[in-house]
């Protein structure tokens, strides 16, 4: 029963942004398997998994790519989250985020593989995205914007 509740588990945080263990809790039980917070809790420590930095959903451990959906969204819910202003500069784009917020949306704007960003450089609260060109940077700040508009 365990390693049957276990592979479901992992099938579930593979399938979908999984952020608590209530959310797994209530996906165990539609999918037949009665668990307790504290049975999830361990099968999250035998499982080793980890909370990913840039949304805090399960994620298997060592893993560091995510599928290119999976990342958009979860740079969607970052930038929604942590993104306060975003500046364009020539082919530079300068993001400013709450106070210790940038390596966060850093990692899932990093992820995320956005064909305009070269790189990303991030601080406390503010990150610096090197575009390809002006263009590329303008069209950076359009999907931040949108990605952060309420």
């Amino acid at each position: 029963m365990k390693t049957r509740r276990q592979a479901v588990l992992l099938e579930l945080i593979d399938q979908e942004a999984v952020h608590s263990q209530e959310v797994l809790r209530r996906r165990l039980l539609q999918r037949g398997f009665e668990a307790t917070q504290a049975t999830i809790s361990r099968d999250i420590k035998d499982l080793g998994l980890v909370k990913r930095a840039g949304d805090g959903a399960y994620q298997r451990p060592g893993e560091g790519v995510l599928n290119p959906e999976t990342a958009l969204a979860a740079l969607e819910r970052a930038a929604a989250e942590f993104l306060r202003n975003v500046e364009r500069v020539q082919q530079l784009v300068v993001v400013r985020t709450g106070p210790g917020q940038a390596q966060a949306l850093a990692e899932a704007l990093d992820r995320a593989r956005l064909p305009e960003v070269v790189g990303t450089i991030a601080g406390d609260d503010t990150i610096l995205l090197i575009a390809r060109g002006a263009r590329g940077a303008a069209a950076l700040v359009k999907r931040l914007k949108d990605y952060s508009a309420p």
